[in-house]
Order: C-alpha cells, then structure tokens, then sequence
C-alpha cells in the first residue's frame, strides 16, 4: 500500500497570522517573497521558521509519507517557500481560485472538495490551520470506510510546532498496513 498523503498548508501552519497585537513568533525570520502574477516592486512579507524544514524532512525522508502541498500558493510554495526552509521541491494540488468571502463557504474549508476529489480514496494526513467540525466529521467518515485520514490543525498564530508531526509520525507509523503471511505470522509493509 502506498504511503498516506502529508498535505501541507502554508498560511497559518508554516506562515504564522500575526497576533492581536501585530506580532508573529520570535522564532520566524521575515522574507520578501514575489507570488506569481505580482511585480516585483510589490513583493509579499513572510515569516518563516527555518527549522521547519528540518523537521517536515525528518517525517519525509522516513518513506511513511508522500508531501504535498495544499495551500493557496499552489505552485509558488515549491518556487518561493519550500526554498526558504530547505524543502526540495514538492508537488502541489493545483487549487483553484475560488470568489469567496471566507473560508468556510459552506461551513466547512473550501479545500475540501478539491482534495477528497484529488484524494480519491487515498489515505492522508491533513495538516491545515482553519479546519471546522464539519471537516473533522469527514475526516473521520473516511477513516470509518477505511481510508485514514488524518487532520492535524495548528493554532494560526503559532503555527506548526514539532508536536504537530511528531503526531504525524505516530499516526503514520501506527496505520502500517499489516497482512498476513501463509506460515501465520503478521509482518509489516
């Protein structure tokens, strides 16, 4: 069986929202950063962790998962962000760009349409900061037909902290297809 999926979200898990007071994490440094379709003289502030990327390729270079990223930056996360924290290029799901005045159109984040179709019965983890029940209940209907799945949800103006993927890992490492051999014995795949 193939690795589950790591989709990966950047705003708010990898790109902390600033606090009330304007803030983000001592821990994040700030980079100008140029989307595609912007010009260069109206660049993007982000702020990223370095380390970041050390600890997503301490669960990548496992095998357990396949990355993805899943976010609104689409193909810029492997140009722009990946690079700043040492990611070697990843694919991406190729969102679509929705008029939507919040996240959550129908109650529930607007990805999640485009990945389970994306998806396709594949087993993932999800991690994203602006999950809602709704998303956590077809999280869970899909583990319930057989499908893991996943959901790991940051708190936005913190952002993705070692724990997140040492649940990760855990979860992964916990899901190991077992199948049984003809002499009996139960091994790992």
């Amino acid at each position: 069986m193939r690795p589950p999926y790591l989709l990966l979200d950047i705003d708010g898990v990898l790109i902390p929202f600033p606090d009330e007071h304007g803030s983000t994490p001592a821990t994040h440094t700030c980079h100008d950063v140029v989307p595609a379709g912007r010009s260069a003289d109206s660049p993007v502030t982000v702020w990223l962790r370095r380390d970041h990327g050390r600890l997503l390729m301490d669960v990548i270079r496992t095998g357990l998962v396949t990355p993805i990223w899943c976010t609104s930056w689409r193909q810029d996360a492997t140009r722009l962000i990946g690079p700043l924290l040492g990611l070697p290029a990843l694919p991406y799901i190729d969102l679509p760009h929705p008029q939507i005045a919040t996240s959550h159109p129908n109650g529930y984040l607007w990805k999640r349409d485009h990945v389970d179709a994306w998806l396709a019965g594949a087993p993932a983890v999800w991690i994203d900061d602006d999950f809602t029940h709704l998303d956590r209940a077809w999280a869970a209907e899909r583990d319930a037909r057989g499908t893991p799945t996943l959901l790991v949800q940051p708190d936005s103006h913190a952002g993705l902290q070692e724990r997140h993927l040492v649940e990760v890992r855990a979860w992964v490492e916990g899901r190991r297809v077992r199948t049984d051999r003809p002499n009996g014995i139960d091994v790992e795949r």
